[in-house]
């Protein structure tokens, strides 16, 4: 089965210009990012989708696979949907199962990535996945940068949004809270509906790839991870993984 995993990344975020580049224990954050992924059991290729240069020429450098893409993308899954044809029309090749990572989740782990694509290739009825965690205190649930993600009893997704959802002042009681982790895989037959799909109107507000297919009434299975990662929106954030990555023993098999 050839199984794709596309990294999305550019230097013009709107809350930490240059992200993909700042260092982490000596390495940029898409190094981290990238070396981590290809580590996947199950991808059988890896790029990095970028519109800039200066990225592209790093993974080129370090030995990975890049390709440019427009400067015109407001969302990640756009860019990977150009990426996507981009390489296959290169490599005269169909991809079935299309993962993307985002970028600014220097934390990964392999087996996220994996996780995430099991129950595509395990059940037939799941099309795409998004995976969340629990939130584990109450800055982050109030946090606007940490997408929250309302779970249905069968393990859809509900909702994500920035906001604090379900609402604290109903419940009486502490109860638990996802947040989402970005990492988003889809089934062939889906991504060619998907990358068809104009920005929906909830998403363009929220700016969460997953809302185009929730407006559009596709379902997506969540995958939960127990496994302890941090995305980095700002450079408080950059400073907490720094901190993380200390005794990171994946870290130590490619630095």
């Amino acid at each position: 089965m050839n199984i794709i995993g596309v990294i999305p990344a550019r230097m013009a975020s709107s809350r930490f210009p240059g992200k993909p580049m700042a260092k982490i224990h000596g390495v940029p954050m898409i190094g981290h990012c990238y070396k981590r992924s290809v580590k996947s059991n199950l991808l059988t290729e890896c790029y990095v989708a970028t519109p800039d240069k200066e990225i592209f020429d790093y993974i080129s450098l370090i030995g990975g696979k890049a390709i440019m893409t427009s400067h015109k993308h407001e969302m990640c899954n756009d860019r990977v949907f150009e990426a996507v044809e981009k390489i296959e029309k290169e490599k005269k090749i169909n991809f079935e199962i299309i993962v993307n990572i985002q970028g600014d989740l220097p934390m990964v782990f392999p087996e996220m990535i994996d996780n995430s694509i099991k129950p595509l290739i395990e059940e037939t009825n799941v099309t795409n996945t998004t995976m969340a965690e629990i939130i584990k205190n109450e800055d982050e649930f109030l946090d606007p940068n940490r997408v929250k993600v309302v779970i249905d009893i069968n393990k859809n997704a509900i909702l994500l949004t920035r906001e604090p959802v379900p609402s604290q002042k109903k419940s009486k009681k502490n109860f638990i809270k996802y947040k989402h982790v970005a990492i988003r895989a889809y089934k062939r037959n889906i991504f060619d509906i998907l990358k068809n799909l104009q920005m929906t109107p909830i998403e363009e507000i929220e700016g969460i790839d997953d809302l185009r297919l929730l407006e559009n009434d596709i379902k997506i299975k969540i995958v939960l991870t127990d496994l302890e990662t941090e995305t980095v929106d700002n450079t408080k954030d950059l400073e907490k993984v720094i901190q993380m990555m200390q005794n990171d023993t994946l870290m130590k098999n490619y630095i």
